[in-house]
């Protein structure tokens, strides 16, 4: 029987362990660059996520008080000026929204006008009644609270009008002391923006005196300070997102801003 001879090529040669290694380090490399990459689109993405909701959630906060407060001394026309009710007494439904204030028929529906808070009444159902039974949304006040260094958007119906509790129901922003953590932060008394502005019918700015009663007489001459001449509003939410400002390293706050015309109010 013959024997087979095998001959073996000296000159092939395969991987050497140390190529191996080499290799299995860069597949490594590139793998952890792209988790990476996925890593930081996925957080990119999440932070996206989180920005729009801010804006979406502030936005529609807006959109509500825009549409109530414009509908502020809704009424009809058979009906006299007589409905609106001064909210600190017991035919007011004793809400207490302004415990010295005047009865004052020419405030007509907006009873309080302050730079964080306002109190608007509306005959939604033209009945000539304010909050009715069954109307409590006649009656309405939003108020900015603040809660040590957090602050939320309480939105009140009828005669609750405390910021928490069976008063005012939060509509955007922490409500720390109610155990709720929400991703939206109102930051309007950090940047001094306050969450009201009130207008002239000529476009100037003013403040309006919570304590002038008699509409007709205070219209005499140049416009003055009575809640009867507000004429527009603006609504000021700023809120924090999660991105973070490259130069201070802390996250970016937006500002939304829209005005209110308050027809049914110069009626």
């Amino acid at each position: 029987m013959k024997k087979r001879k095998f001959i073996t090529n000296l000159d092939e040669k395969g991987f050497s362990l140390v190529e191996m290694l080499i290799a299995v380090a860069v597949g490594i490399i590139i793998m952890g660059a792209v988790m990476l990459t996925a890593r930081a689109g996925m957080f990119s993405s999440i932070g996206i996520q989180a920005n729009v909701g801010a804006q979406q959630d502030a936005r529609l906060a807006m959109q509500i008080m825009e549409m109530e407060i414009a509908m502020a001394s809704y009424k009809q026309t058979k009906y006299s000026n007589n409905i609106w009710a001064d909210l600190s007494t017991t035919g007011g439904q004793n809400c207490s929204v302004l415990t010295s204030a005047p009865s004052d028929s020419s405030r007509r529906g907006i009873v309080e006008a302050v730079s964080n808070s306002i109190t608007i009444e509306a005959d939604l159902n033209n009945d000539g009644i304010i909050g009715s039974s069954g109307q409590p949304n006649e009656v309405i006040r939003y108020v900015l609270v603040t809660e040590g260094t957090n602050q939320y958007i309480t939105r009140c119906t009828c005669c609750t009008t405390g910021p928490t509790g069976g008063g005012g129901q939060p509509i955007l922003g922490d409500v720390l002391s109610q155990g709720s953590s929400r991703a939206v932060k109102v930051k309007n008394a950090d940047l001094g923006i306050p969450l009201f502005r009130y207008y002239y019918a000529n476009g100037q700015e003013f403040t309006p005196n919570q304590s002038l009663t008699d509409c007709n007489s205070q219209k005499a001459g140049s416009p003055n300070a009575h809640i009867c001449n507000i004429s527009r509003i603006d609504i000021n939410i700023a809120v924090e997102t999660t991105d973070k400002d490259p130069l201070t390293g802390k996250n970016k706050i937006v500002v939304m801003s829209t005005s209110v015309i308050p027809r049914n109010h110069q009626l």
